[in-house]
């Protein structure tokens, strides 16, 4: 292709500031909720809510381990802790998260900025690639990818309501907009952005504006792609994997991780259950990061929106997306 075409949505907040005045805004209602920081909430949006509710606001430093332990203790009295740091940061507790919040299934919610490739110029040593891998291994842990700044106020909400521990990517840089208001947010459901026959293009967190942008672009074409987004990476929507599986001739997964343990792991998993069409995982193939702008590094992956374009005729000219045989 000669250009790229333009993004669906206008332009937005980025995740993480989008998350800080979502979970500001429901701290005014909610008296329980406490915002835990290691020194950058410059950086995760948490600085709203140390503005608005200071007295609701623990600044533990550079010292994740703790942190996590201290957010375990408050929830064990009752509180709503929200864990904030950068995802590389927050694999540094792997160990504390695991024990302290797995193990005793305590409601702490683990929200990480920066992850992927998003991260952009900071490079190999701070883009996170495993942590979905990570957090989805982990008994009992909700993990979610949303999409927009409207997504994120929704699903906010929803893990305030939830009783137990959830892990939440936001991100780096400004998102477009994917939804027009606020849609409704249900741990373990997906939803479908567009309808086609020919081949599923199932997304999570900034991959979802690049794949509907790509299926948009080749419907004019003549092409029929149907647009799914995951928000809910555990528990994942097995129904409408399953239909896609049934409807269409293929799926191709889209991630701003590595191509193992994360979204497309996910839907392999259901897949293997129920085995009905072919399934192709796109993300970082099993490679550490590089220092770039997030979009140029997303070229270089084969994650911007003219890479999933080509993927797409390629998948459909090479005819590698026959039905297998039905299993009843």
């Amino acid at each position: 292709m000669s250009s790229t075409p333009a993004l669906v949505g206008q332009q937005s907040d980025s995740l993480r500031e989008a998350f800080g005045k979502a979970i500001t805004q429901l701290a005014t209602e909610d008296k329980s909720i406490y915002v835990l920081d290691a020194d950058v909430a410059g950086g995760t949006g948490a600085h709203h809510f140390r503005t608005h509710h200071q007295d609701r606001f623990i600044q533990c430093g550079i010292a994740e381990q703790n942190m996590v332990g201290v957010s375990a203790g408050l929830a064990i009295t009752g509180l709503k802790p929200f864990v904030t740091t950068f995802a590389v940061f927050m694999l540094r507790a792997v160990e504390q998260i695991r024990l302290s919040i797995a193990y005793s299934n305590i409601n702490v919610k683990l929200i990480a900025s920066h992850p992927g490739l998003d991260v952009g110029p900071d490079g190999a040593s701070a883009q996170c690639f495993e942590d979905l891998a990570c957090m989805r291994a982990m008994p009992g842990m909700v993990v979610l990818s949303p999409c927009d700044s409207y997504e994120i106020h929704a699903a906010t909400r929803a893990l305030v309501n939830y009783q137990g521990p959830a892990y939440m990517r936001t991100g780096r840089s400004p998102c477009p907009n994917v939804f027009t208001e606020e849609p409704e947010f249900i741990i373990g459901k997906g939803k479908q952005l567009q309808q086609g026959h020919q081949i599923t293009l199932i997304g999570c967190g900034v991959m979802t504006h690049r794949i509907l942008t790509a299926a948009k672009y080749l419907e004019t074409e003549g092409f029929s792609i149907r647009v799914i987004h995951m928000p809910s990476i555990k528990p994942i929507d097995k129904d409408i994997i399953i239909s896609a599986a049934q409807e269409t001739k293929a799926i191709i997964s889209y991630e701003d991780h590595n191509t193992i343990g994360g979204l497309g792991s996910a839907i392999a998993e259901v897949l293997a259950e129920k085995p009905l069409c072919p399934l192709h995982r796109m993300g970082i193939n099993d490679q550490i990061g590089r220092s770039g702008e997030p979009d140029e590094l997303a070229a270089f992956y084969g994650l911007d929106v003219n890479s999933i374009i080509s993927k797409v005729k390629q998948v459909i000219g090479e005819g590698n997306y026959i039905c297998l045989p039905k299993i009843d």
